[in-house]
C-alpha cells in the first residue's frame, strides 16, 4: 500500500466532468479537492483539460479551490465540435513528477490510461483508480487497477454541488 502523506491527483478534467453529468448531478470541487486531500492525503492535484477563453472564471475557481490547471488547446471539428483530449499531457505530467510523490491517483474511466496504471503499479507509485462512476469506467482500466479502484458516483451524497439558497 502506499503513503498517504504525499500523494498526487491526475484528474481527466473532461472525462470526470461529462461523466458525472450524464449521471444527472454536478460535482462539488471544493469538497472534492478536500476529499482527495482527506481520502487519500493528495498534495497536489493536477486537472487536465482543454483551454476555453470564454471559462476563465471557471479555471480561476478550480485554481482557489486547490486545483493546478493544465491546458491543451483545443480544437474544432468541421461540426463546429470542440476537441481537447489531454491523455499524453497527463501521462507525462505523472511521468516528470514520479521522484516527487508516493501515490498516483488516476482520476479517470478512459482505459488510455491502462498502460500508466499498469506501469506505476509495477514500480510500486500506483495508489488509486477513482473513476467517475462503474458505467463511465473502461472494463482494461477495471482489470489493471484490481481492488484499488473506486468510483465518484459512489460520493454522491458527499460531493454533490448543493446551491445555496438565499433568504
Amino acid at each position: 500500500m502506499f503513503k498517504k502523506e504525499n500523494n498526487f491527483a491526475f484528474i481527466d478534467g473532461q472525462n470526470l466532468y461529462l461523466a458525472i453529468l450524464e449521471l444527472g448531478w454536478k460535482l462539488d470541487y471544493k469538497r472534492f479537492r478536500i476529499y482527495l486531500k482527506e481520502k487519500y492525503g493528495v498534495a497536489k492535484a493536477y486537472m487536465f483539460m482543454g483551454f476555453l477563453p470564454a471559462n476563465q472564471e471557471l479555471y480561476k475557481f478550480l485554481q482557489s479551490a486547490g486545483f493546478i490547471l493544465v491546458f491543451k488547446p483545443i480544437l474544432e471539428d468541421k461540426n463546429n465540435k470542440v476537441k481537447g483530449n489531454c491523455d499524453a499531457e497527463l501521462v507525462l505530467q505523472a511521468m516528470i513528477d514520479i521522484k516527487e510523490y508516493d501515490g498516483a491517483i488516476i482520476v479517470t474511466g478512459d482505459g488510455d490510461f491502462y498502460c500508466l496504471v499498469k506501469y506505476l503499479e509495477s514500480i510500486g507509485k500506483f495508489g488509486r483508480v477513482l473513476a467517475p462512476s462503474p458505467k463511465n469506467c473502461s472494463s482494461l482500466l477495471e482489470k489493471v487497477a484490481g481492488k484499488k479502484i473506486a468510483f465518484v458516483s459512489d460520493l454522491r451524497q458527499k460531493l454533490e454541488y448543493k446551491k445555496k439558497e438565499t433568504p
